[in-house]
């Protein structure tokens, strides 16, 4: 998935008024958004570097060395079982540091066996706080993360955070590296437990103290590495962010995508769809869905419009003024929002594209010319030929995707024990003091947001109900927003600031507010969002721009969300557990 930054410009004084308000409104309305204490004092200090630890000052946490002696370190054994060394430790300006405007001291290193990390020291403003964050498609870069929760927001502007970040292993982007079994579990779920204790193990030695607090953001393969830590590595973060994982990750490169490619690509023909036809498409998808004049559908799931409504009539002929489908089109959008399923209609993947999403899917659903090819080809393409076969299948395409039973269990069988990241048991995690705010643009082209939805309800089910859940995790839902930003509404927001509130002072937020931001920097929109299954609904008749407009309403489409899906046996949403040698293992948080 590719990367995208979301700078956060946040007014503390726009987000405390619109908070407040919509803690008042929410109050007694559900347990889930009962929490007016937390939610008051968490608008009492956003927008400002409140996660400041114990035996810190303003002025932060000085280093206790140079930068320039860290890279003769022999850290080797620093810590057991994870040998790493470090390559280069460089000063650089703040000028030249893309997590903010402060100076560090830019540490590289390698983890045993090609595990590349690189680690930012703040070199003054440290508040004893440490930021993991992860990355986007298949990594392999250590520069290109995707952590747009907390990009360009207070308090990681200020240097009180340490960041790192890794390759998850390799050096190349594509799914090449999954055919050496080392790699293959580096990406799958080993990488960022390494990669967080030689963190503390540098860190420790440059301000010759520990990081009193620990967090992670992440969204795409972010937001699945996110969930990892999580699920098999409870103690590991304090708080974590989770943007639209794709932690279902095998049945997601494979079916989900596949789904949508021979479906756009009918019978192996040229595409039914292309981006010329998003616009008029999406037109017709806002008028049956009754969406408000804005054009953002604030509660998709429980729209229902069909795509055979507007079907050409005999002799018709779809023009912009009166655009209609022709019968193979309805086909593929049907298919396209209902999902992948199996000869039985169970669904081989918990999600499908929801309406009005349509103006996302160019190029990744839908390709610039029918011959052309889609992003969703490209995505099943590596992970079918290198990732969830024993051997390299180098010739597999979409194509040769098959959707049975038979054939999810053979695909499946490798990959939900390696990557997957489906377990909806988080007991341990709560247990041990975790936070965990998970969000999805609902316009997502990427990874559909509903099998989010599917999951944090699977949590639910796992950890005790919807009251023990929300005390620990929170699901936040962004209308019109595409994959991990973008999008047609409102997708800047600050994560950071909310789940430091919630680790260090017990504010669970009660809401979030996003933005749009124009390339000028200047705030055009703004709308807040609240918990899952709670949506933000114009109900004071004021402008769809302004967030003061909105209140919290009950989602009975998400409530009530139920999914037919084949994988709720086997991939830990109803039992948990991983297909091993033939048979299902059940077992609890994996380690």
């Amino acid at each position: 998935m590719p990367k995208l930054f979301r700078w956060c410009r946040w007014n503390s004084a726009t987000f405390i008024a619109t908070l407040a308000a919509a803690v008042a409104l929410v109050t007694g309305a559900s347990v889930a958004l009962a929490n007016t204490t937390a939610g008051t004092a968490q608008a009492a200090n956003s927008g400002s570097a409140n996660a400041v630890s114990a035996g810190a000052t303003t002025s932060g946490i000085a280093p206790a060395m140079s930068c320039s002696g860290i890279a003769p370190l022999d850290l080797a054994s620093a810590v057991p079982g994870v040998p790493f060394e470090i390559s280069s430790a460089t000063e650089i300006a703040a000028s030249a540091n893309t997590f903010g405007s402060w100076a560090a001291c830019d540490v590289k290193g390698v983890i045993a066996p090609q595990l590349h990390f690189e680690i930012k020291l703040p070199e003054s403003g440290w508040q004893a706080n440490y930021l993991q964050v992860g990355c986007g498609g298949l990594c392999g870069n250590t520069s290109v993360n995707n952590a747009p929760a907390s990009a360009g927001c207070v308090p990681l502007t200020t240097g009180a955070f340490a960041v790192a970040s890794s390759d998850e292993g390799h050096y190349q982007g594509g799914g090449l590296f999954s055919t050496d079994p080392t790699l293959r579990a580096d990406f799958g779920y080993k990488s960022d437990h390494e990669l967080l204790q030689a963190a503390r193990a540098v860190i420790k030695q440059y301000y010759g103290q520990a990081a009193t607090h620990s967090y992670f953001d992440g969204c795409s393969q972010g937001g699945h590495q996110a969930l990892t830590e999580a699920q098999r590595y409870p103690t590991d973060f304090d708080g974590i962010i989770a943007g639209a994982p794709a932690n279902n990750f095998t049945a997601l490169n494979t079916f989900s995508h596949a789904w949508t490619a021979q479906s756009v690509y009918l019978n192996g023909g040229p595409a039914t769809i292309t981006n010329a036809d998003l616009a008029d498409l999406h037109k017709a998808v806002l008028k049956g869905c009754g969406a408000p004049a804005d054009g953002i559908i604030a509660d998709p799931l429980s729209c229902t419009w069909d795509p055979g409504t507007i079907q050409c009539g005999t002799g018709q002929t779809s023009t912009s003024d009166a655009y209609c489908l022709t019968p193979d089109q309805v086909t593929t959008l049907r298919r396209i929002y209902a999902g992948p399923t199996d000869e039985h209609g169970q669904l081989l993947y918990p999600g499908h594209q929801l309406r009005g999403s349509e103006l996302n899917w160019a190029g990744i659903i839908t390709p610039a010319t029918a011959t052309g090819a889609s992003g969703d080809i490209s995505f099943v393409r590596e992970t079918l030929r290198y990732q969830v076969f024993d051997s390299p299948q180098p010739t597999l395409t979409y194509k040769d995707i098959k959707f049975t039973a038979a054939y999810y269990r053979k695909v499946m069988a490798l990959g939900e024990g390696m990557y997957d990241a489906t377990d909806p048991d988080l007991t341990a995690f709560k247990k041990a003091g975790g936070k965990l705010i998970l969000w999805h643009g609902l316009g997502d082209q990427h990874i559909p947001s509903v099998g989010t939805m599917a999951y944090y309800k699977a949590v639910e089910k796992a950890v005790g109900g919807e009251a023990a859940t929300m005390n620990f995790a929170r699901l936040f839902l962004l209308p019109g927003v595409a994959h991990c930003g973008g999008g047609q509404g409102p997708d800047t927001f600050d994560a950071l600031t909310a789940i430091t509130d919630w680790v260090t002072k017990g504010a669970a937020p009660a809401s979030l507010t996003t933005k749009s931001v124009d390339s000028g920097g200047n705030t055009t929109a703004t709308r807040p969002v609240y918990p899952f299954p709670y949506y933000a609904k114009n109900t004071t008749g004021g402008p769809a721009g302004d967030a003061s407009s909105y209140t919290a309403v009950k989602s009975t489409a998400e409530a009530s969300l139920k999914l037919n899906w084949l994988g709720s046996f086997r991939s830990g949403y109803e039992t948990v557990g991983n297909w091993v040698g033939g048979k299902w293992i059940v077992s609890k948080a994996k380690k």
